[in-house]
């Protein structure tokens, strides 16, 4: 299974980006293979409108099985998502990724419907 995360930085003990949109990286960890990767979300703090679907057309090239974020998508970024079929949880704020991914396998993140 492959899991996106939005980040604030490119290792498992990074921050969790709280915002899906405006996230400063996309960390994906690849469960089977164990692999890491780590995309960089160019230019998003100079963007004023359109973050959200910016983001979300860049994890749905990414092609993840799952998202773990902190707030959940607006609107506009949600139906690029919903496209995708990707289940998205959230609850995933002020905590490191690994914290994030304990929390996923222990079924305490909230899946974001």
């Amino acid at each position: 299974m492959k899991i996106a995360f939005t980040s604030k930085g490119n290792s498992w003990s990074s921050e969790m980006d709280p915002r899906f949109g405006r996230a400063e990286y996309i960390f994906v960890y690849d469960e089977e293979s164990k692999k890491i990767e780590v995309v960089e979300n160019e230019g998003i703090s100079q963007v004023e409108h359109g973050a959200g679907p910016r983001t979300a057309k860049l994890v749905f090239d990414i092609n993840p099985d799952i998202i773990i974020t902190g707030n959940g998508p607006g609107g506009n970024a949600l139906r690029v998502l919903e496209k995708a079929d990707i289940k998205m949880f959230t609850g995933a704020s002020e905590m490191s990724l690994e914290e994030a991914y304990k929390k996923y396998q222990n079924n305490e993140l909230t899946i974001f419907e």
